[in-house]
Parts: C-alpha cells; sequence; structure tokens
C-alpha cells in the first residue's frame, strides 16, 4: 500500500483538478466528444504511472479490430489494470466496475469520464439492463473493458480465477469480437510496501469474432478465453501453466 499513498500524496494536485474537471465535464457533457473526455483520461493514466514509479508496455496492439465495437476481457490483478490497458489502447474505450468499489473517490470520477458502467453484483435486473445497454453500444461501435473474473482481492501472483460465464452475454447479444487480454505483474504495485520501479505488460491477443464463437455456451467461451490467456502468461513469465490456475 506504501506505493498506492505516495502516488496519492504527490498526486493531490492532479487528482484535484481531475476530480473537478469530471464534475465539470458531467454538468456539461453535451460540450465534451467522447474522444476528448479520453484524452483527459489518458493524462490522468500517464500521471499515475509516472508518479508511482511504473512503466507499462503494450503488446499485440495489432491484434485490436480496426473497425467497429469490441469487448476486451482481461484477468483481474488489481486497482492499475484499467489504468495499464487504457495507457496502451489508443481509441476510446470504457470499463465496467463493481458498482461498490466505483464509490471510492477518484475511481468514481475516473469511471464518470469515461462513461464507465457500475455493476451491482446483487441486483439481477440491473445487471439484465447493464448487458442490454452494454449490448447496444458495442453494436454502436463503443469498446468495453469487463473483467470476467470479477475481482482481484489483493492478488499476490499473476494466477488466473476462474472466468464467471455471464461476463460473456454481452458480447454475445453484441456479436462482437472478444479481445482476450493478459495483464502481468500489475499484482506487484498497490499490495507491496516498495517504491521500486516496476514494469507491468498488456497483452493483446487474437480476437475471436462472433464466427469463431457463436456455438458455444458462454461457459465454454469463458474457458477457452481464460485458457488463451494463461497460455500466453506462461510463454511470457515461463511459469508452469498449473501454477497460473487457480
Amino acid at each position: 500500500m506504501l506505493r498506492f499513498y505516495f502516488v496519492i500524496t504527490v498526486s493531490i494536485f492532479q487528482i484535484l483538478y481531475l476530480i473537478f474537471m469530471s464534475h465539470y465535464i458531467d454538468r456539461h457533457s453535451e460540450k465534451y466528444t467522447e474522444e476528448s473526455r479520453y484524452r483527459l483520461a489518458l493524462w490522468a493514466s500517464g500521471v499515475i504511472e509516472r508518479n508511482s514509479r511504473i512503466k507499462t508496455e503494450g503488446y499485440g496492439m495489432e491484434n485490436l479490430p480496426k473497425e467497429g465495437g469490441y469487448m476486451l476481457y482481461p484477468n483481474h490483478q488489481g486497482r492499475y489494470d484499467a489504468v495499464g490497458i487504457m495507457l496502451t489502447h489508443e481509441k476510446p474505450v470504457s470499463v465496467v466496475v463493481d458498482k461498490e468499489r466505483a464509490k471510492i473517490v477518484l475511481l468514481n470520477e475516473f469511471i464518470s469520464l469515461v462513461q464507465g458502467k457500475r455493476l451491482d453484483k446483487h441486483d439481477i435486473r440491473s445487471q439484465v439492463q447493464l448487458i442490454t445497454e452494454i449490448s447496444k453500444e458495442v453494436s454502436e461501435g463503443r469498446r468495453y473493458i469487463l473483467f470476467p473474473e470479477g475481482g482481484y482481492d489483493d492478488k499476490q501472483s499473476n494466477a488466473v480465477d476462474a472466468f464467471l460465464p455471464g461476463s460473456f452475454k454481452a458480447a454475445i447479444r453484441a456479436k462482437c469480437p472478444i479481445v482476450p487480454v493478459a495483464l502481468i505483474d500489475s499484482y506487484r504495485l498497490f499490495t507491496r510496501n516498495s517504491l521500486k520501479k516496476l514494469t507491468t505488460q498488456v497483452h493483446y491477443l487474437k480476437p475471436l469474432y462472433y464466427e469463431d464463437y457463436k456455438d458455444l455456451s458462454t461457459k465454454e467461451i469463458a474457458g477457452l478465453v481464460r485458457s488463451t490467456i494463461i497460455s500466453k502468461i506462461s510463454e511470457v513469465t515461463s511459469e508452469d501453466p498449473c501454477t497460473l490456475t487457480l
């Protein structure tokens, strides 16, 4: 947690500016495009990266679909995950976050800035509505990050929890590309009491197009995406795939 508090301390003026701008943009949303919102989000992400003494490396950007909307499905390691993805993702991308976590100051403003969605894990009806909204927006060209593990619980390794099959319903309804994303070493950032420079990695893997998964169940899709991510992490880190399976 040392790094987390360090970032908050040294970035206090930028954080206050981001909070102010997020609320201002919400009140005057008609003046701001998705691209201008994303530029501010990228600026904030860059501040976090620099002040956290982090270097984020992106790979496989050529695998991202060139046109239309799509869903990014990464493994989940901690607070920095969405930031790391955005720093390596040129086009505007939004994110789905647990409603309770989204109440945290700064995270709440960041989610609003990128027009993200807040998922209520205890309300089935609102979940159905959320899936409908996301699928419609993705069909119209938007891009979303959705963490199929459902949480990270202060992970201490690159191991990947089981994926929730329901996480893929929005992609199925939108008939959009599913892009597996392998995150490596981002768990190290805020779970260790150190300010040592660290490097995290974001790997965009080959997408699954609707024709590839239309005959699969959500459970089969979840298993396929998870195994693809585990294989990439094992390839890059030389870790035994068995140790990456929780």
